[in-house]
């Protein structure tokens, strides 16, 4: 009876420890079934959108480099007003941009590339007036690079009626002066991939306001030039 007693506590040792591996296994076969979940999201995110997002993420980092430069060495005061919008609509746009990126696991570059970081350096050892017309024709070159970057992903017959409604609305002849304008919204490139879908939708709503400050840097540079031959 004493050896059948030990025989069965050995045989419901076995049992259990079988049991325990069994479990175990299912465990780390859960967890694993979850990492790789967490992993597939990276499936949605094309070599596409990676490059949109670093590009724009790098032309818009250069941009606000440059005007807090600006916003310290500018020797007039409307260049230094156009430097502070910069701080403050590409430092919005920029959080804008992270989100998706984060949301995504989009890698967004830490520091400038080196054709910008020499851009940044270049201005920097201008002064007066010599800077303030630097200053300009970089804002000018780097917003035209932002814009067409920005227009890659948004709607070709939308953004075609926009551009139309925004010259009527900013025309300074009496026909387009009194004429009734309709806004025109611009429309984000359509997309199945969720992922591309929201960089679309950012491209989109950034765009009017980065085509507004590169109006506002031609302007600036038309005055610094007028200024510098006076």
């Amino acid at each position: 009876m004493r050896r059948m007693g030990v025989v069965a506590m050995a045989l419901a040792a076995t049992i259990a420890v079988g049991c325990n591996r069994s479990d175990n296994r299912a465990a780390n076969s859960s967890t694993a079934g979850t990492a790789g979940t967490a992993g597939r999201a990276d499936s949605n995110v094309g070599m596409g959108d990676r490059d949109f997002v670093r590009d724009v993420a790098t032309m818009n980092m250069a941009e606000l480099e440059l005007s807090r430069t600006a916003l310290q060495r500018a020797a007039d005061a409307n260049v230094k007003k156009f430097a502070q919008m910069m701080v403050d609509d590409h430092t919005s746009a920029g959080d804008k941009l992270k989100a998706i990126a984060a949301q995504h696991n989009i890698e967004i570059p830490a520091q400038l590339d080196e054709k910008h970081r020499d851009k940044g350096q270049k201005l920097s050892e201008k002064q007066g007036l010599e800077f303030d017309k630097e200053y300009a024709d970089e804002m000018v070159n780097g917003h035209q690079d932002f814009v067409d970057k920005l227009e890659s992903r948004i709607d070709k017959d939308t953004l075609s009626k926009w551009k139309a409604d925004y010259e009527r609305r900013t025309g300074n002849t009496k026909e387009r002066t009194e004429a009734e304008v309709k806004a025109v919204a611009v429309t984000a490139e359509k997309s199945d991939n969720p992922v591309t879908q929201a960089i679309n939708q950012f491209a989109a709503e950034t765009y009017p306001v980065a085509f507004a400050h590169l109006q506002a840097a031609k302007d600036m540079r038309d005055g610094v030039r007028k200024k510098s031959t006076n």
